[in-house]
């Protein structure tokens, strides 16, 4: 992997997400405006940059409004417990450290973050002399693990500790990434409201999977199988393709992506202290003194 060329991409709506419940809501600017999913989000990316040196990077977010899934499915994500307010109203904060970094942000209407992900991921894949890592959380993203691209997982704290491999991700789920939409469309996904077969549950689409490796296979020797496990697959059919449908992350979407766009960037060291200034961070204005020195408001620095 030391030969290859490094693109992160950032699931950046997770990792808001975990950054607001990893810090104290008490964490505030000067101004009085809660900080605290920034600061934690901060933490997260400038530990990439530093950790994993990567020649380009990207950050993907959820834009505002139903997609896709939602008109196909009404139901979807409908049982998920909105997130409060004040962690909405740090997302436009986010964007403007991401910017302030020069690091490019994609958003489009209809489609999640993690189609975003897919779509850029699959356009990577094909390139043999990269390597690709996906910063996040969210489990659905794992289908997009291959040869040449990997999950950056967090572990506690700002820290993505663990890096998911294609064969850690066999061993851990005991799935291949290619079946994670199979498995869902069998066992549903209760975080997104996905039913899958009523009654199939964990083992049993694990099961199912390991001897017929797809959702396809499984109805298709349907008469091999016997029992209350048939009875359920029959009856669910219709939700189980829903659902796979449903899980699958939409990698052909339409996305204006520039390679040459997402190469980091050198540093704007001081916009980025007068920002971290702005939203109260002194422990990541020392961290910057601690790489470039006190001195250095006015450098224009190679990134980390």
């Amino acid at each position: 992997m030391e030969d290859k060329e490094k693109f992160i991409l950032i699931d950046g709506s997770g990792l808001v997400y975990r950054g607001f419940y990893a810090v104290p809501p008490f964490f505030k600017s000067p101004k009085g405006v809660q900080t605290n999913a920034v600061f934690g989000f901060a933490n997260i990316l400038l530990s990439l940059l530093t950790t994993q040196k990567p020649q380009y990077i990207a950050v993907a977010f959820d834009k505002k409004g139903p997609t896709f899934r939602h008109k196909e499915f009404a139901e979807y994500k409908a049982t998920r417990v909105k997130a409060p307010q004040e962690l909405y109203d740090q997302i436009p904060l986010v964007k403007t450290l991401v910017q302030t970094l020069g690091i490019p942000l994609f958003e489009t209407a209809g489609f999640e973050a993690d189609d975003i992900i897919a779509a850029i991921s699959k356009g990577l894949s094909s390139r043999n002399n990269f390597q690709t890592l996906i910063a996040t959380g969210d489990f659905d993203l794992f289908q997009l693990v291959n040869k040449n691209t990997a999950i950056l997982y967090p572990a506690k704290g700002f820290k993505l500790a663990e890096t998911m491999h294609l064969e850690d991700v066999i061993k851990k789920y005991s799935l291949t990434p290619e079946q994670i939409p199979d498995y869902k469309g069998l066992a549903g996904d209760h975080s997104d409201n996905i039913p899958g077969v009523m009654g199939i549950g964990e083992k049993g689409a694990k099961d199912l999977l390991s001897k017929y490796k797809t959702l396809e296979n499984i109805y298709e020797h349907i008469g091999e199988i016997t029992g209350a496990m048939k009875k359920k697959l029959e009856a669910g059919k219709e939700s189980a393709f829903m659902s796979k449908h449903l899980a699958t992350l939409c990698s052909d979407m339409p996305v204006d992506f520039d390679l040459m766009q997402c190469k980091v960037k050198d540093l704007n060291v001081k916009a980025l202290k007068e920002l971290f200034a702005e939203y109260g961070f002194k422990s990541l204005i020392k961290r910057l003194d601690d790489i470039y020195g006190t001195e250095s408001m006015s450098a224009q620095s190679s990134l980390f």
